[in-house]
């Protein structure tokens, strides 16, 4: 098939995985309300057309959590990139990295960033769950310190899980183990089969020497997923700020009182998300979140978003409503599982390329230009 956009990438995907992978990608919660929603209300978003402006090529470098980066998104923390090719994780950190634009890695993922570190001397950043065992949290931040971790995510929107129902269907995370009926799924697609099985059975690397988190991906993941602490405070979110020395970023609010609160301990910025719709259905998206949130901490405190981007007109529209930056989760994953990292990459320059016609079409000569005019270019229906 012709690869146009990310939905196309979604379809190629959606061939190459079995159902269980693919539905852990693309699924929301429950009625799946939110994960709708944060597609939808970019289309309530309207740009205003300027002709006869003469730029034809805008600058799209901007420039968030204190670094210049060359284009106004960056990949975002997705759980379990190892599943979906061989070497995920580092298939897309160096495909980010080709881009000149960060890379966050998962607690939940295959490889380590010791793994990312020897595949990549690029801009990392980790997104770390909050664990009820400290000593093993720890260990994660000890080891982002060694890989010159830039940035920390600490994700607060999970503490209870919420039930996705595909998910559910599938089995995934209450099957430790390969049945006889899940390997015959997985043989249904023997192109992704023979890629992810040379690597041998998968694991997530940093557990790897636990073993009360079990032996697999699928025993470690359920493991990992019961170890989430249930009692995360502000008060924990103080002590990380203490304990990190790098950049702190709190990743999944959604209400301007938290937001103000975050600022009011010192994080350096926070991720608006509600976890791309997998979480509280039936909040709202965060495109509707984020004018309130931008007008409650002022112009100067680092805000980004991710949930439902697909189109480069999204992130134009994310940036031009007060967004510093946006992190991609499905929209690259797609590309990804699809086609490994020339996947990643298509998906990169699609959007860049979508970003580039999107601001010359509106008459903007940069991201700068955009975010200094965003009320009068960004109108509600």
């Amino acid at each position: 098939m012709t690869i146009v956009n990310i939905d196309d990438l979604r379809l190629a995907a959606r061939k190459r995985l079995p159902k269980l992978f693919f539905d852990y990608i693309d699924g929301g919660s429950f009625a799946e309300e939110t994960y709708r929603r944060n597609r939808d209300d970019f289309s309530l978003l309207q740009l205003r057309q300027n002709v006869l402006c003469n730029y034809a090529e805008p600058d799209l470098a901007t420039e968030y959590l204190g670094q210049r980066n060359p284009l106004p998104f960056m990949l975002g923390p997705v759980g379990f990139l190892g599943l979906y090719t061989r070497n995920g994780e580092q298939k897309a950190a160096c495909a980010a990295h080709a881009a000149g634009i960060p890379f966050c890695l998962s607690t939940f993922s295959i490889a380590s960033l010791a793994d990312l570190r020897q595949a990549t001397d690029g801009v990392l950043h980790f997104q770390l769950y909050v664990l009820d065992d400290r000593a093993l949290c720890e260990e994660f931040l000890s080891a982002a310190e060694q890989a010159g971790v830039e940035a920390l995510y600490v994700t607060v929107d999970t503490a209870i899980t919420a039930i996705r129902e595909r998910d559910v269907r599938n089995g995934f995370r209450s099957l430790t183990r390969v049945t006889p009926r899940l390997f015959a799924s997985l043989c249904r697609k023997p192109g992704w089969l023979f890629d992810v099985g040379r690597g041998g059975i998968p694991s997530v690397r940093a557990v790897e020497h636990r073993t009360d988190f079990g032996r697999g991906a699928l025993e470690q993941a359920a493991n990992l997923s019961r170890r989430i602490d249930k009692r995360l405070a502000w008060k924990d979110i103080e002590a990380l700020r203490d304990r990190w020395k790098g950049k702190l970023i709190i990743k999944g609010i959604l209400s301007p009182e938290d937001a103000k609160k975050a600022q009011a301990i010192g994080v350096d910025g926070i991720v608006i998300s509600n976890h791309g719709g997998r979480q509280l259905d039936g909040a709202m998206s965060t495109i509707a979140a984020l004018p309130d949130i931008r007008a409650a901490v002022g112009p100067d405190f680092t805000l980004m978003l991710d949930g439902g981007v697909r189109r480069g007109s999204d992130i134009v529209k994310a940036l031009g409503m007060g967004a510093d930056g946006v992190m991609l989760g499905r929209a690259y994953t797609y590309g990804l599982a699809a086609k490994g990292q020339a996947g990643v990459d298509r998906a990169i320059q699609t959007l860049r390329r979508e970003i580039s016609i999107t601001l010359a079409l509106m008459g903007v000569s940069s991201i700068a230009d955009l975010k200094e005019r965003g009320s009068h270019l960004i109108l509600k229906q």
